[in-house]
């Protein structure tokens, strides 16, 4: 069972009494869209509709709900709200807001929602375990996807975040083949060869959102040379290796700082292949 919802399970199991607060439609400029949610007992809630006063009102509305006398007191409310500098959110957009007290039907909606969530979230596959592969874990662990370690050395994969999944294997560049459409894939092994033969597996998929090396300029020259004259490799394909991961603007290769980097770089590259999916045929896994 995926984080997410082993969260929300346990948050529903130790709040019996809270609300769900939901945003049911978002016109304008807003702090989230339309479907964000937060669940709000009397001492914690989890989840946000975007912070600020907004968020402050509807938690004071929910436990004001919590409050009243189950019976013939009202279950559901709803909100609508002008984000104005009347409640100090000048966001300027306006919001229509559900309030419900969660009863054993809306809890196993959103344990079901949660669920149907995680499975699509995306697949990121770090390979390799070192200092940088661990504050990669590290930094994509916070976000909502999925995040696999995959290494050689058992021992490179203890210490990772709760959430990530581990792969310890022989033959990492298996498992790229293996990956579902659309994945992510962060090359940074302690082996320069190693490192080569799984980047030339990733760039065989015509479907993987994003494929990127750690390395220098001279790293990404060898692996050229030896991807287009002893690999079979072309041009075209190349072109979609990001070497160095996170870029080079920024001058600083402390492991935290390049994780930092490339996993903006990733969402980005994540989004995009969302947004060029959607309405379109599914791409085949593999050439």
């Amino acid at each position: 069972m995926t984080t997410l919802v082993n969260e929300l399970r346990a948050f529903l199991d130790r709040n019996p009494a809270s609300a769900l607060v939901k945003v049911e439609s978002a016109r304008g400029s807003t702090p989230r869209e339309q479907g964000a949610w937060m669940a709000v007992s009397p001492q914690s809630i989890f989840g946000t509709i975007g912070g600020g006063q907004l968020e402050y009102m509807a938690i004071d509305k929910a436990r004001q709900i919590l409050r009243l006398p189950a019976g013939g007191a009202p279950q559901d409310i709803s909100l609508d709200i002008p984000l104005g500098p009347e409640i100090g959110q000048c966001c300027g957009g306006r919001v229509e807001l559900s309030v419900r007290v969660i009863d054993e039907a809306i809890a196993g909606q959103l344990l079901t929602n949660a669920r149907a969530e995680a499975e699509h979230q995306p697949h990121v596959y770090i390979f390799g375990g070192g200092h940088v592969g661990h504050a990669l874990a590290e930094a994509l662990a916070l976000l909502p996807i999925r995040v696999t370690v995959v290494e050689t050395r058992a021992a490179e994969l203890e210490g990772l975040p709760e959430s990530i999944e581990t792969l310890l294997t022989a033959v990492p560049e298996a498992s790229v083949r293996d990956a579902p459409s659309g994945s992510a894939f962060l090359v940074l092994t302690h082996d320069h060869a190693l490192d080569f033969l799984i980047v030339a597996e990733a760039l065989k998929r015509t479907d993987a959102a994003y494929v990127g090396m750690i390395g220098s300029k001279t790293k990404k020259a060898t692996f050229r040379s030896w991807y287009l004259n002893t690999a079979n490799g072309d041009q075209e394909r190349f072109q979609r290796l990001v070497s160095p991961i996170g870029g080079d603007e920024v001058n600083d290769k402390r492991p935290a700082v390049i994780a930092a980097l490339a996993s903006a770089e990733v969402l980005k590259a994540l989004a995009a292949f969302n947004a060029t999916s959607i309405g379109t045929e599914a791409p085949q896994r593999r050439e």
